[in-house]
């Protein structure tokens, strides 16, 4: 008979959850029950070794497993996803066991090339081409207070003195546009009117384009147009508040996507969501956990509240935004690989639940394909490819590998399962780009010492490497004859060991040296995990290519978005076969092409339709059931390349 125990977890911020728990049930469904946020990119199949916990008092069954040695698993270590209740347990949850949440960067755009790219999309839609957009404006106005001689309602009354202001100084399309209200402003009408002698601030969308006007909020004080512009990443989410009349940004921020818990993926997370309740944990880890409070942060550095968002646009992968809307997408993972949908229903603030205007209109980046959703279509029509004549390569690497060739006249997309690696998933020290990550790496070649760089304030220990530190260090291993072609160590020295397990280490920093007291370091398992990954990537790019008999050197430009793209160094991408080996300058990074997209559709209903656009011709190809896919694959799990040709100037070939 099952018994129930008590399991109590402190975490290191200083947060106490306990819940009861049954004989047998695992801890990390438990911790998951209790909301307690512990990384498990693999899912809890106990492969990535990051569920690190320390039982403090009482007992857990289950297995060691390889990822804790036998000292730290006497001194209490264990892996959540490996442990059972088996009596009653305190257990400390390390912060980075939760770095997800408390190590992710606040976003910005300091890179100069973000910038020039948010300067060129910020004037295309507010000066240039899509520059029609609905007018968003809070005048103050005076109404003449009804009589019984004049007894006109009191929404009417309104109406009609918006529509008089519109007139004043406007078209007369403007003029004649039709002014309506929503059912949350007409509640707050009356008091408003009579608690400041029908001196009254309201806050109305309207203009040529659109033939109309929208009153969403009326005051006695004064009212501010803002805008929500979110990118919902597999790893992490980023937003911004704009001021809808100016289009400037008030605040940015970013967090991480709580449905890490329930796997690194978005394979790992469709899982989860077929399971009973799924779909509903998974919405509310991004909503009520994620987005709830990162819009209640924006509001409040730029001195407003959640309900004064009127509209708002979002980008994510086809599987976010299904679980954003809390659709069940099951299906997306199973041939023939169909989503519940590409483009979704017209949407309002009541909808989503995010605390913005109930009445706010809500707009969600189109999809084209199970694996290629509204992140791709807002980042390419952010990134401008769509609009030249020259070839272009567009690649957004983070949890997943998305990729878009194509000009003016077509555009042809594909995702690759390139899995977690880049954002360092499934790599035993690897980690997402935060305080504490290795960003970028060299070798000496006759020491095998390494030299490298860390995100954070100066002196700040090393805990882990992220996905571009990884790319550095793989092509430096290669390079130095550390590991040969398939990624198998070949040298001896100090710093290379085995462990008890059989399995051959590079060390990259000793145990004393690091932030976790304990050595940071890459191993066989992990080497062929990230070959895997770099080779979907440039295996997708050739039979993308490859299926219009298009040689590597028709791309003039390749543009590389996402987690990662900012930080890659191209050289060593291209020397290990993640990129094709084109010029150097052929290259350019973009950031987060997702929030510019998102931006754009935020501010212009004009760039919000071309985003549509460009998603309805864009042709969708499904690699796992494309010809010749696998084989290229194959081919590129080795460094460079199995064809050295292509990696020596040959890129034509």
């Amino acid at each position: 008979m099952n018994a129930d125990f008590t399991i109590t977890f402190l975490l290191e911020d200083g947060r106490r959850l306990s819940g009861s728990a049954a004989a047998g049930e695992g801890l990390l469904a438990v911790a998951r029950r209790l909301g307690v946020p512990i990384d498990a990119p693999c899912g809890g199949g106990g492969t990535c070794g990051k569920c690190r916990v320390t039982l403090t008092d009482g007992s857990l069954g289950g297995e060691r497993g390889k990822h804790i040695a036998q000292d730290a698993y006497d001194a209490g270590q264990r892996l959540a996803c490996q442990s059972e209740v088996c009596a009653d347990a305190t257990v400390s949850v390390p912060s980075s066991a939760y770095a997800y949440q408390n190590r992710i960067r606040v976003a910005d755009f300091s890179s100069l090339a973000a910038q020039a790219s948010f300067a060129a999309l910020k004037d295309a839609v507010t000066q240039g081409e899509y520059a029609e957009t609905p007018r968003y404006q809070a005048p103050a106005l005076t109404l003449t207070e009804p009589t019984l001689d004049d007894p006109q309602a009191d929404a009417e009354r309104l109406l009609a003195a918006v529509q008089a202001a519109l007139a004043t100084g406007g078209t007369a399309s403007e003029s004649s546009a039709p002014v309506t209200i929503t059912p949350t402003a007409l509640r707050d009408l009356p008091l408003a009117l009579r608690e400041n002698d029908f001196q009254i601030h309201v806050l109305a969308a309207g203009g040529v384009a659109e033939s109309s006007c929208i009153v969403y909020a009326v005051s006695h004080s004064p009212l501010r147009p803002l805008g929500l512009c979110v990118d919902i990443g597999t790893t992490t989410v980023s937003a911004a508040l704009v001021d809808l009349a100016t289009h400037e940004f008030l605040a940015l921020a970013s967090a991480g996507n709580a449905q890490i818990r329930y796997g690194a993926d978005v394979i790992g997370r469709l899982f989860e969501s077929a399971k009973p309740g799924g779909v509903e944990r998974l919405r509310d880890a991004i909503t009520t956990e994620c987005l709830v409070p990162l819009v209640e942060t924006l509001c409040t550095e730029a001195g407003a509240t959640p309900p004064q968002i009127v509209r708002a646009a979002i980008a994510g992968n086809t599987t976010m935004e299904h679980l954003f809307l809390g659709v069940y997408g099951n299906h997306i993972r199973t041939e023939p690989y169909v989503p519940a949908f590409f483009a979704a229903p017209p949407l309002r603030g009541s909808d989503v639940g995010l605390g913005i205007h109930p009445d706010a209109d809500v707009v969600l980046a189109p999809n084209i394909g199970s694996y290629v959703g509204g992140d791709i279509t807002a980042g390419v029509f952010a990134s401008g490819i769509a609009a030249k004549e020259s070839f272009s390569l567009f690649i957004d690497l983070g949890t997943n590998g998305e990729l878009v060739f194509g000009n003016r006249d077509f555009l042809m997309a594909c995702a690759c399962s390139a899995g977690p690696a880049f954002e360092g998933g499934e790599i035993r020290c690897g980690m997402r780009a935060t305080d504490g990550a290795i960003t970028s790496l060299t070798i000496d070649e006759a020491t095998l010492a390494p030299d490298y760089e860390v995100i954070g304030v100066a002196g700040q220990k090393p805990v882990g490497i992220c996905g571009s530190g990884l790319i550095d260090l793989i092509s430096e291993l290669f390079r130095c004859g550390v590991i040969g072609a398939n990624g198998k160590f070949l040298r001896e020295d100090a710093r290379i060991r085995t462990d008890e397990w059989g399995l051959t280490r590079y060390v990259v920093c000793e145990a004393d040296a690091s932030g976790t007291g304990e050595e940071i370091y890459i191993n066989d398992a992990d080497i062929d995990n990230f070959i895997r990954a770099k080779a979907s990537i440039f295996s997708a790019i050739r039979t993308m290519l490859g299926s219009m008999d298009m040689a590597l050197d028709v791309v003039e430009d390749i543009y590389l978005a996402g987690g990662i793209g900012s930080g890659i160094g191209v050289e060593k991408a291209i020397g290990i076969g993640m990129l094709p080996d084109l010029p150097p300058e052929r290259y350019h990074y973009i950031g987060n092409t997702s929030l510019a997209g998102a931006y754009g559709m935020l501010v212009s209903g004009a760039a919000a339709a071309r985003v549509a656009e460009i998603a309805g011709g864009m042709t969708y190809i499904e690699l796992s059931a494309f010809p010749g896919y696998m084989d290229e694959f194959i081919a590129a799990c080795f460094l460079p390349h199995t064809d050295a040709s292509l990696f020596t100037g040959g890129a034509s070939a």
